[in-house]
């Protein structure tokens, strides 16, 4: 504990009585001898030597801690008592400390995920066993060395650099196993210090082939018996008319006739979206006319859709996109189409495409009925359904803003969804400036 104010007071006030006391007898001294000046300096003089060696022991004791001061007198004693109480704390909250950070590195060490400590200038102060095992590090040997001549891919050197804050996570192949996939994630803390955190997602990712795969099979070998149930209900629906043999099934046969229809769209619309996942980023691209793309897209659904909705087109001129001419179709494709789906006869449907902070945006605006916030993070999943039997009675698969979703990964753009019960909602996609092409460029 600290001394109190009082007791310190106190402490200084002998002090500086027993300074008062040696200087008395020294100039008694003095004035016996006649030499009261003289008396007084030598005085001052034993004083001040004192004091120094006091000040030089702890000097010792400061530079060499195990050297500990012999016993002082007054002051200087509890100068010393202080020092030491204050050394005693220092090393039980170091103690105290090490002890936590043992803990810390040992239930680090045990994560399955690996972590990389790194400072400011991209170098590894730490590491756990996990990230040993998925980075390829060395214990010992590799600390200190830069995370990017350990990790080399051409996408993580830019990927470290731009980790100011929380993103999106990379995959890129481990560097221990080449067949191994690794999810990298930054995360930024105190004075420029970052956190690598590696997490094996192999088994995951080979999961997600064997879905695709079964996927694409299955909806592959239901085009061939759905084709030859489809022609049957072709040749009975011409049969089901009013002087027919089938007139009194007329509406079953044109019942399973939609819903035959309704289920080609489905395979139709998972082989699409197995064809995304498979060849992803393997597609040619190529300059894009936008503002051509989209009007000609919109001039097809006011044809298709008899004037039920108003159709509005706003976009930027000559503000072209590099990207897959297919798939930037579907998209525009899949979200016009939804929200003309899902407003009511005599709504308004907005189409924009505008330069905006460096980025371009694509909007698709509609004033129908809106969604309610607890279904707008799980719109772009397969088949998920807001209301479950609406789709189906509309046509719709519920595959649609899963393909855009896909799609827009592919162009490094992101889908935000603005929408209220009521007042309409609004799709967004927003394209990185990299992927723009001005009027002159092109």
């Amino acid at each position: 504990m600290d001394a109190p104010a009082d007791e310190i007071r106190h402490i200084w006030w002998m002090a500086g009585l027993r300074l008062a006391a040696w200087l008395g007898t020294a100039a008694l001294i003095g004035w016996f001898f006649d030499h009261i000046t003289l008396a007084l300096l030598i005085a001052l003089a034993f004083y001040t030597a004192g004091h120094l060696v006091f000040a030089y022991q702890l000097h010792r004791w400061l530079a060499q801690p195990r050297i500990e001061p012999r016993e002082g007198v007054g002051v200087w004693q509890e100068i010393y008592t202080e020092l030491y109480r204050l050394k005693q704390r220092n090393r039980r909250r170091k103690k105290r400390l090490k002890s936590i950070v043992s803990e810390f590195q040992a239930s680090t060490a045990a994560l399955p995920d690996g972590a990389v400590v790194i400072d400011g200038r991209g170098r590894i102060v730490w590491f756990n066993n996990a990230a040993a095992a998925l980075l390829a590090l060395r214990a010992g040997q590799d600390n200190g060395q830069r995370i990017v001549n350990l990790v080399r891919h051409p996408r993580f050197a830019e990927f470290l650099a731009s980790a100011d804050q929380v993103g999106a996570p990379l995959e890129v192949p481990s560097p221990a196993n080449d067949t191994d996939t690794l999810s990298l994630r930054i995360v930024p803390y105190g004075n420029g210090q970052r956190l690598l955190v590696a997490r094996d997602i192999s088994e995951q990712k080979r999961l997600e082939s064997t879905r695709r795969d079964f996927v694409a099979n299955a909806s592959h070998e239901l085009r061939t018996p759905l084709t030859v149930l489809r022609g049957y209900l072709e040749m009975m629906t011409e049969e089901a008319d009013d002087s027919g043999a089938l007139a009194t099934w007329r509406m079953p046969i044109r019942e399973m006739d939609a819903q035959s229809a309704r289920m080609g769209r489905i395979i139709d619309s998972l082989l699409r979206l197995a064809r995304l996942e498979s060849e992803g980023l393997a597609q040619a691209q190529e300059t894009i006319d936008m503002p051509t793309m989209i009007q000609r897209l919109v001039d097809g659904f006011r044809k298709s859709d008899e004037g039920r909705h108003k159709l509005t087109v706003e976009v930027q001129p000559g503000l072209s996109l590099f990207g897959r001419p297919a798939e930037i179709e579907s998209v525009i494709s899949n979200l016009v189409a939804n929200a003309l789906r899902y407003t009511q006869e005599g709504g308004h449907v907005v189409v924009r495409w505008h330069s905006e902070h460096g980025a371009a945006r694509l909007a698709v605006s509609d004033n129908g009925p809106g969604i309610a916030a607890e279904h707008l993070p799980r719109l772009t999943e397969r088949f998920y359904r807001i209301d479950s039997g609406r789709s189906s009675s509309d046509g719709g698969t519920g595959l649609g803003l899963a393909i855009v979703k896909h799609s827009l990964e592919h162009h490094e753009a992101e889908l935000s969804i603005d929408s209220e019960p009521g007042r309409g909602t609004t799709f967004s996609c927003v394209f990185p400036g990299q992927r723009l092409v001005a009027a002159d460029a092109a």
